[in-house]
């Protein structure tokens, strides 16, 4: 008989997820993980007073209400609404583009029909050719003036190449709002969790056994021996030792510095759209949560970068050759028994937060 139900390996959402629906269901369950801190890349780490979001800026946002209500039973969430600001050299604007941002670009645009007529005519450029490239995707899309000041910056830090070199597709829409709201999402719910996205996980694996600085790799066979079903969340080309090739991912570098001041930007997070500067954005952690009484603030610089061993995966490279590498590890994994594969990771997909509970949800009920 085999010691447990389920061995878990990761401790991030999608993990903790699946390991708290099975405790519910009584089964037994132990959780491993090769980081020394549970919750994965929505970990949080007290500094200062202030809860800082270790790997980049999260802030949950759903429409799916059984999803919603899940994660407020384990913590309260803020109303905390994401509202970005985008500053290119010494200029500043609202996002995502809206009323404000026009209005801020153009100096006669006070109206939706005011905004429209600026766009449209800048569209035209495009006219009669079909975008072979981002660049010319993002132009169609929403003309050169914003492409340039909010788009082309950014879009290449985060690549590390030329948005004549990037695959139109990657941009299939860039929404216009004819609207003064700030609010990055339209989902019903968002917030973040009171006391950081560590509390949160808490709470989720309260009950389970969990064993950090574990690798799965370093004792395949003895898990395997030990647990009805492996629930694997890793990198999938890993798991099968990168037999038919490795995917690529980008990467994130992070430089954190806790400053003697009240308040730094005003502002969670500020995009930097231009080449000015190298990293993409700064994050301000105390304006995720309200009422944190500290003197000081943490602020973190987030630097796109190309992925190398031993770096954290973040974002996955849906070009041609990766999207079919990945479709052929697909196919290995359902040859695999008792192996159950899910999240970022193991799937080679960009996810929301609420995606990947709402995975973890499905792929429970399935297995």
């Amino acid at each position: 008989m085999k010691k447990y139900d389920y061995i878990i390996v990761g401790a991030g959402l999608f993990g903790a997820t699946f390991a708290n629906l099975a405790k519910k269901d009584n089964k037994k369950v132990l959780v491993i993980d090769k980081r020394n801190h549970i919750a994965g890349n929505v970990f949080t780490e007290n500094i200062e007073g202030v809860n800082v979001h270790k790997y980049g800026a999260h802030i949950f946002h759903t429409d799916y209400k059984d999803v919603w209500d899940y994660v407020n039973s384990f913590v309260e969430f803020n109303r905390y609404t994401n509202s970005p600001i985008a500053r290119i050299g010494n200029e500043v604007y609202n996002m995502p583009f809206n009323m404000n941002t026009f209005s801020k670009i153009w100096d006669d645009v006070f109206t939706p029909d005011d905004a429209l007529r600026h766009i449209e005519e800048e569209k035209k450029e495009m006219d009669g050719i079909t975008p072979s490239n981002l660049e010319e995707q993002a132009i169609s899309l929403v003309g050169r003036t914003i492409y340039e000041k909010l788009i082309k910056g950014y879009t290449e830090k985060q690549w590390n190449r030329s948005c004549t070199e990037l695959p139109s597709f990657i941009i299939k829409r860039l929404p216009v709002r004819l609207t003064y709201d700030n609010n990055y999402f339209n989902d019903k719910y968002q917030g973040v969790p009171i006391g950081g996205y560590t509390k949160l996980v808490e709470n989720m694996l309260d009950g389970i056994e969990v064993k950090l600085e574990t690798n799965y790799f370093d004792n395949i066979d003895a898990y395997k021996e030990l647990a009805d079903k492996i629930v694997y969340t890793g990198p999938i080309d890993e798991y099968f030792n990168y037999s038919l090739g490795k995917l690529a991912w980008r990467s994130l570098k992070f430089e954190t510095k806790v400053l003697d001041k009240v308040n730094y930007q005003g502002n969670a997070v500020v995009n930097y759209t231009g080449h000015d500067v190298e990293y993409t954005r700064v994050i301000e952690h105390k304006h995720f949560e309200f009422d944190i009484e500290s003197s000081n603030t943490v602020v973190t610089y987030e630097y796109p970068a190309d992925y190398e061993e031993g770096m954290e995966k973040y974002y996955t490279v849906n070009d041609n050759e990766n999207n079919a590498l990945a479709e052929k590890y697909r196919e290995l994994t359902l040859k695999e028994k008792n192996v159950i594969f899910g999240g970022r990771l193991a799937e080679y997909k960009y996810y929301d937060m609420d995606d990947v509970i709402k995975s973890a949800f499905d792929a429970y009920k399935n297995n």
